[in-house]
């Protein structure tokens, strides 16, 4: 792959012209085509094959006009300090409201509070439920409009007014800055990484044009695949960090290897082939474990999973192609000033001839080398530091992530509802109203489908079944069943006596279930449970089920992966237990902020609730292929040097020399991307980009800068171990470039051809040697 690799990076490198031409005329091309098609469609959620959505499809063809998925407002009304909303005055003024939301744009109907038994039993308390013809994402601002100005009426006429459901328009504060605020932190950290504006502009260049052929694919595709508006979330926060990342790796690769004296269009060539086949099988890490959302069987997840994926797809292919084409244009550019001039001391160069080929003088040094010898980087430093105290620093790693892991053992999961809205806003004022005058089930009322099979007796047996659901414990009212038309389908509502978050609630749909086999039996119908409330248990369950094998599945391909790559059986496996213990950390702080409420003012969390139910499964899922990117960039340079005759040691340190400062750029980068997210307004995106935020921190930065080299440290040579019938098995990727370096320098011994000779190493050799395999 490395000499495939680097063929490519030479390729592109001398046709820059036609390279850079055919990626702008694809993001233009592809912009032009998602301008040009329709709209996306809206947001849908669906959960095949479960009760809830079973039931929904059902009211969907037998009560077309109830607009079962349509979406619906609550409008509560409270009478003034003293008076109640029964009294004649009160009453002419709600049916007054009624009138005017029924008037209103998009509505399918409204329940008249007094012949819905919708008053509470103190006379104070009353709610109006509004449906409407379309899903909350196609309402028009017209439609919003008259619902302020109705509520707003009445309000002013002395009543307390309140709107919830998501038919009311949420505020939207901020939105849109975090890509922004992402790039500019991107781009300072690039500066002070390379010294270089050139340098630095080349990955966010070519992040940029990724993102937006990515993003206007997905939108012109939109209409085609079902893609709505939001698939794109997670393409763009994740194309985003990894298309800076692959770039980031290449360009400072491409650098060290001018540094070393080489020409432009070598060092291109072998940038891209030894940096870029890492970039390859890091990109092939995080589309493995995008596209392994799918096992999930939501559709909205396997969309944005599939959609991120293939927007990281374009973000390897761009890096192995866009990169060397730009570096041609930016040649010793890409170098700070500094650098630059000390090329051009005479000593600081080869001969001619030598460059052309390609290949350092044996026992050459160049001043960049001499200072860098003279002072260690501050990788190398740290990397001397671990090695000298492994067991110190693995069990401070271990234990730290092990007690910021403890808030995830109460992790409590579900989606957000209107009780965890900021206190200020009219949804949280209407679900606390309902929940005082009515009870906190009402907020969150089951629906029950009676399906007689095509006979026309649904009201008989759905009395039964209500009579039945009456008797049962949490149950705190039941409604008079509606019947469509044809006679053969009933709803009935069942108001549990506990919130929609509650746990008992929970159990109550789940003991409503297990009667409705004998229900079925007595009444020869199909009984099933339905509603927001049904919805979310069934979700989270349906994400429960799956989380074990989607593990099992992006884990082990991923093995597999990291197999070819690092040919080891330990490295892999320390790898993959590393990333379960960033990810157990992550979650544990997510626990602590979003559920316990530690530092909620900071992050800005108006109300401290349940988990999302997809977190656990979302983060397994990005975070494991972000933390192997991190995993094979740095590993792979030791790999590297470890083939071309370091001992372990050594190879860690040469690891940490040339790869610790871009991969901490690199995780500062993703960090910074995915913290402006937290800004959002959306309280699923803000968690999503705090989740991934402190994950790739705690595994950038404690699993694979501390972790990693200690227990590298401790194994030794045994790191690198392969039985040999796995290693005549495995085809061989020479990911290291150790085939491409034969090729280039068969003359020259690997240490020459590294860039220094015995002895050179002495000092660094007699520190290291107690930790030697």
């Amino acid at each position: 792959m490395a000499t495939f690799l680097y063929k490519l990076g030479r390729l592109s490198f001398r046709r820059r012209r036609y390279v850079a031409l055919l990626w702008v005329l694809l993001l233009g091309g592809i912009g032009y085509a998602s301008s040009a098609a329709p709209a996306p469609p809206a947001d849908s959620f669906s959960m095949p094959g479960t009760d809830s959505q079973k039931a929904f499809d059902l009211l969907d063809e037998r009560f077309p006009a109830a607009s079962a998925e349509g979406a619906t407002a609550r409008v509560v009304i409270r009478a003034p300090e003293g008076e109640k909303i029964t009294d004649p005055a009160a009453k002419a003024e709600v049916s007054q409201l009624v009138a005017a939301l029924g008037t209103g744009p998009q509505v399918a109907g409204v329940a008249d509070p007094f012949k819905a038994n919708a008053v509470s039993k103190d006379g104070t308390t009353a709610y109006a439920s509004v449906t409407y013809k379309v899903i909350s994402t196609e309402l028009t601002d017209k439609t919003h409009d008259a619902l302020t100005d109705a509520t707003d009426k009445t309000r002013a006429e002395g009543f307390t007014v309140e709107t919830g459901g998501d038919a009311v328009q949420a505020d939207q504060e901020m939105g849109g800055s975090a890509e922004l605020i992402g790039i500019a932190v991107s781009a300072v950290v690039l500066v002070i990484t390379f010294g270089s504006l050139i340098a630095a502009g080349l990955p966010l260049l070519t992040a940029i044009i990724g993102v937006g052929i990515g993003v206007s694919g997905i939108a012109a595709l939109g209409s085609v695949l079902n893609l709505s508006g939001t698939t794109s979330t997670l393409a763009m926060m994740i194309g985003l960090a990894v298309g800076i990342d692959y770039a980031l790796f290449i360009v400072s690769r491409y650098r060290a290897e001018i540094a070393e004296g080489r020409e432009p269009e070598e060092a291109a060539g072998r940038a891209t082939g030894t940096a870029g086949s890492a970039v390859v099988f890091a990109g092939l890490t995080v589309i493995v474990a995008l596209a392994g959302l799918s096992v999930v069987n939501i559709p909205m997840l396997t969309k944005m999973g599939l959609a991120a994926a293939a927007t990281v797809a374009i973000a390897v292919l761009i890096a192995l192609t866009m990169i060397p084409a730009l570096l041609g244009f930016a040649g010793r550019r890409a170098l700070r000033r500094k650098d630059r001039k000390n090329l051009k001391s005479p000593d600081s160069t080869d001969s001619r001839a030598t460059k052309a080929r390609g290949l350092t003088k044996p026992g050459a040094t160049h001043s960049t080398t001499n200072a860098e010898n003279a002072k260690p980087n501050l990788g190398t430093r740290w990397a001397r530091l671990v090695l000298r105290r492994p067991v110190t620093v693995l069990l401070i790693g271990v234990l730290g992530l092990g007690a910021v892991a403890v808030p995830a053992t109460s992790l409590e999961l579900g989606l957000p509802d209107e009780g965890t809205s900021a206190p200020d806003t009219t949804q949280r004022k209407a679900y606390d109203l309902l929940s005082e005058s009515f009870g906190a089930g009402f907020n969150g009322p089951l629906m029950v489908t009676v399906d007689t099979l095509g006979t026309k007796d649904a009201a008989a047996a759905a009395k039964t079944v209500g009579t039945s659901l009456a008797k049962v414990d949490g149950v705190a009212a039941v409604t008079p069943a509606s019947v469509n038309p044809a006679g053969d389908t009933a709803i009935i509502t069942v108001v549990p006596t506990t919130g929609p978050s509650d746990h008992r609630t929970e159990e109550l749909v789940k003991t409503i279930r297990s009667k409705a086999s004998g229900l079925e039996a007595d009444t020869k119908s199909d009984v099933l449970v339905t509603g927001q409330t049904a919805m979310t248990i069934d979700f989270s369950q349906t994400l429960d089920d799956a989380l074990l094998p989607y593990l099992g599945l992006v884990v082990g391909l991923a093995f597999l992966l990291l197999m070819l790559v690092f040919r080891s059986v330990l490295v892999p496996l320390k790898a993959a237990l590393g990333f379960l213990l960033s990810v157990a950390a992550a979650l544990g702080a997510v626990v602590a902020v979003f559920q316990w409420g530690w530092l909620a003012d900071i992050v800005g969390v108006d109300q401290p609730g349940p988990i999302m139910s997809m977190m656990p499964i979302f983060m397994i899922g990005v975070v494991f292929g972000l933390a192997m990117d991190y995993e094979v960039f740095l590993v792979t340079r030791m790999r590297e040097a470890y083939v071309h005759g370091a001992r372990p040691a050594e190879a860690v340190v040469t690891g940490f020399k040339h790869g610790g400062r871009v991969v901490g750029a690199a995780a500062v980068i993703m960090i910074s991307v995915f913290s402006g997210f937290i800004m959002e307004n959306d309280d699923m995106i803000k968690m999503m980009g705090f989740g991934l935020a402190i994950a790739v921190f705690f595994d950038a930065f404690v699993v694979r800068m501390a972790i990693v080299p200690a227990v590298l440290a401790l194994l030794g040579k045994a790191a690198w171990w392969l039985p040999r019938w796995l290693d005549k098995l495995l085809p061989n990727m020479d990911v290291e470039g150790e085939k491409l370096h034969k090729s280039l320098a068969p003359s020259l011994s690997p240490a020459v051809e590294h860039g220094h000779k015995d002895g050179d190493n002495d000092e660094e050799e007699r520190e290291l040697e107690p930790v030697r395999g």
